[in-house]
């Protein structure tokens, strides 16, 4: 029987073996490169910070040519044609108004593309884990196989000798049944996991991933705090777009301030023939100063009032995506600790079943052994098992959502 007590132990612990596996950091880095997506955002946030050029310039130059169907006569001499140049400037400082609204937005944009980052880390995280508790829970449903065959021998030795009967026998072909039948599923399950995890790095869907074989619990949890979920993007961008805000309004009272024109006329005029006068053909060059000013304002108070209802919205929603937030960092931190716990006791359940294997083991050696017993035995340490493995997976789970949330 010594040979049955070796065969049984691994197959408690079969799923919890380790190997080596690609980092799970290394998969996200390469998400992030490859994410479609990020790229896109960070594209738009280039648009944005090139808008800064944008709205760095000065109006339009203005530039007339007239010419004179009727020569005007005038002391000096017939004024034959008009050119003109003019060019309007704001009021000092729009300019930099302007820049500092459009850097505002494109801050806004940037913080779009940390958000997008966490949520593809998270989806990565999400998929490693799922796909490392199907295969490991393959690799337990593997270890009952091989030990249902094993009890399958036991079983047909025991019916030569008259210790069992044939139902025994085909009670664990029909639980191997159905085993396999749950192996097949799962198969099927890890191949469209494994696509959707390629797809988030932008990979083939059929390329290989390694994940790691064995998930053991830290000794204790971190401390956390929820003043650290004033960090997260999701709240820093109501803060760049209050931000934008307060720069708008800043740029409107630029605007509503007059603007400056300078320009230039220039009149060639003929010299007379007829008389002799003192700057006779003499060219006319004017010089002019015009302003523009918003008489009719209203525009601009509706723009203020406009703005600061606009701060009031950032802040109530702020406010909101905050709430969120702590709620779902109280209900990760909840369910984590649920996972541990469910983890401790599966452990605490499997070395009771191992102790329930050893006295199943001797009452074979008496010849008493009851394969019903064998059978609610093996499907108790297949719970316990798999149970084990749903644990570990929903604790990482958890810990990631925290960590999306707080760091």
């Amino acid at each position: 029987m010594k040979r049955l007590r070796y065969l049984i132990l691994p197959l408690i612990l079969g799923a919890m073996s380790s190997a080596r596996a690609q980092d799970l950091q290394s998969y996200i880095l390469e998400a992030e490169v490859n994410n479609p997506q990020i790229q896109a955002f960070e594209l738009q946030y280039n648009i944005a910070r090139e808008k800064m050029n944008e709205v760095n310039s000065l109006p339009n130059t203005s530039f007339g040519i007239g010419y004179f169907a009727s020569e005007p006569e005038t002391r000096t001499g017939a004024q034959r044609a008009r050119f003109s140049v003019s060019q309007m400037l704001p009021w000092f400082g729009t300019i930099s108004a302007r820049e500092n609204y459009a850097s505002s937005l494109a801050e806004a944009d940037y913080m779009e593309i940390a958000i997008v980052k966490r949520e593809l880390s998270l989806a990565v995280t999400r998929s490693y884990y799922e796909l490392y508790a199907i295969r490991a829970t393959q690799e337990v449903l593997d270890s009952n196989i091989e030990l249902l065959n094993t009890y399958e021998e036991l079983a047909l030795r025991s019916v030569e000798v008259g210790q069992a009967s044939a139902v025994d026998v085909l009670r664990l072909q029909i639980r191997k049944n159905e085993l396999r039948q749950q192996k097949r599923v799962l198969q099927s399950a890890e191949q469209a996991e494994q696509a959707h995890f390629n797809t988030l790095r932008n990979q083939k869907e059929s390329l290989a991933v390694e994940v790691v074989t064995d998930l053991s619990l830290p000794e204790q949890d971190p401390v956390l705090s929820d003043d650290r979920l004033e960090l997260n993007p999701q709240l820093l961008k109501y803060d760049r777009l209050y931000e934008s805000v307060v720069q708008s309004e800043a740029l409107n009272q630029k605007e509503r301030a007059p603007d400056l024109g300078i320009g230039l006329d220039y009149v060639p005029v003929s010299e007379r023939k007829d008389l002799e006068l003192p700057d006779t053909g003499k060219d006319v060059v004017m010089p002019m100063v015009s302003f523009s000013l918003p008489i009719f304002n209203n525009r601009y108070k509706s723009v203020s009032v406009q703005n600061e209802l606009k701060k009031q919205e950032i802040e109530f929603q702020k406010q909101d995506r905050l709430n969120t937030l702590k709620s779902a960092l109280a209900r990760a931190q909840s369910a984590r600790d649920q996972a541990r716990i469910s983890h401790d006791t599966q452990e605490k359940n499997i070395k009771q079943a191992r102790d329930a294997e050893a006295i199943l083991s001797k009452s074979y050696e008496t010849g008493t052994i009851d394969f019903r017993d064998i059978l609610d035995l093996q499907e108790l340490q297949l719970k316990f098992q798999m149970d084990k493995i749903a644990s570990a997976k929903a604790y990482y789970i958890q810990s990631s959502i925290i960590h999306y949330l707080i760091q």
